[in-house]
């Protein structure tokens, strides 16, 4: 392995060998004396951060700051204050006159992560930075100039946002000239294990105890499985493990006690549709509205399917006794079983009716479902904040979204 590769492992601890990730970070390391602007992509939980603070270390900036940015954590109202600063009087509670980030970190680095859930607004103001390294504080109208490099990460897919009007086109294409994506864990398995022993050493050391082993059945099955979580689930897993378990060999039966109910397993991962997952965790409205909607269209095609053989039979006067093997190939159809039953034509004309009838209920059940939508989410946002005691970063982690997306919904359904 390349020395300098090793080196940057151990310095900033990443622990691994996969091709992916050793692509990862070479990039990271030949982009770092340049100017360009890097994207980093990857899942939540996979270490995006770090590849950032290499990419400062190398860089001429790295004797100037290095501050990372979630903009999601950021309400909407406040980030333009925070990224840029304000004047005094610009807007209710600004008593004073306030440095942002860009002026406070002349000179440096700044990690943009999230930058998916950042404003339109602000995009313009950070686009403006990274054309013309200029920027204007809120409230006021002189030109501020910055030498900032900006490192932005996202795990959500830009692209998708582009063609929904929700992120700029020309700062994704100004942010992404060299990307960079991190692999989650289950593309790295060779490196499961070494990450597994890394953490329970670790907490063995800090908490002067023997570490925990994996049985080979053990290890086999979290080989298995996908870690939504990545790095970051992993590290909670073993920590949980070594708490708890006086055992200090494991066994392929304890961790199953540790991995969530709807457990995700490789084999099983083609077996089911999976919904789109964004920054802030599934939208259960948009949920469910593919669900009835994918119900919709496959209850349709059978409905379709059913009139084209039944017309066949009548035109022909045949009966399913009549055709041959062949005949029901070629229409793909898995009705062999019932070859030699007879077909009862009673609800043949009666059939439209039927199809119209059925339709309309399930139309009328999936708009009774989405009408419940809104009521479902403000008991469950109401639910957080009360259990918190009011605390939104704590609420909005246990609802699995952004506090800003917290912040508009308690706006909207007026849980202040």
């Amino acid at each position: 392995m390349n020395k300098n590769l090793q080196r940057i492992k151990q310095r900033f601890e990443i622990i691994g060998n996969s091709k992916l990730l050793n692509r990862a970070i070479e990039i990271a390391i030949q982009i770092s004396p340049t100017d360009m602007n890097v994207l980093i992509t990857g899942e939540s939980g996979s270490g995006k951060e770090s590849f950032s603070k290499i990419i400062h270390s190398l860089s001429k900036n790295k004797h100037g700051k290095f501050i990372a940015i979630n903009c999601g954590a950021i309400p909407e109202g406040t980030i333009d204050s925070e990224l840029f600063g304000h004047e005094k009087g610009a807007f209710t509670d600004a008593q004073d006159t306030r440095k942002g980030y860009f002026e406070e970190v002349n000179n440096g680095t700044i990690f943009l992560d999230e930058i998916g859930e950042m404003p339109l607004s602000t995009q313009s103001r950070l686009l403006r930075v990274l054309e013309q390294g200029e920027f204007i504080r809120v409230g006021s109208s002189k030109i501020i100039k910055t030498n900032v490099r900006v490192i932005a990460a996202t795990n959500a897919d830009l692209k998708a946002a582009i063609n929904k009007r929700q992120f700029r086109e020309d700062l994704y294409y100004r942010l992404n000239t060299v990307p960079i994506y991190v692999p989650p864990l289950r593309e790295r398995q060779d490196d499961i294990n070494l990450l597994f022993r890394k953490f329970a050493s670790e907490f063995a050391e800090k908490y002067n105890a023997n570490p925990i082993k994996l049985e080979e059945k053990a290890l086999s099955l979290l080989l298995k499985y996908r870690f939504p979580g990545n790095i970051r689930e992993l590290k909670n897993l073993v920590n949980q493990i070594s708490i708890l378990e006086k055992d200090r060999l494991i066994s392929e039966e304890v961790i199953l006690n540790y991995l969530p109910k709807e457990t995700h397993f490789k084999e099983n991962s083609t077996s089911m549709p999976i919904l789109y997952k964004n920054s802030n965790g599934f939208n259960p409205k948009f949920e469910k509205e593919i669900l009835y909607k994918a119900i919709l269209e496959m209850k349709q095609e059978i409905i379709s399917l059913r009139k084209i053989i039944l017309n066949l039979i009548q035109t022909n006067n045949l009966s399913i006794s009549n055709l041959s093997t062949e005949e029901l190939e070629k229409l793909n159809l898995n009705i062999l079983e019932y070859k030699n039953q007879p077909i009862n034509f009673i609800n043949i004309k009666e059939d439209n009716n039927f199809i119209k009838n059925d339709e309309i209920n399930i139309t009328k059940n999936s708009n009774e479902e989405n009408l419940s939508i809104g009521l479902k989410e403000k008991e469950l946002v109401k639910k957080a904040l009360l259990k918190h005691n009011h605390k939104r970063k704590l609420a909005a982690k246990e609802l699995g979204i952004s506090e800003r997306t917290l912040y508009r919904k308690i706006k909207q359904y007026k849980l202040d």
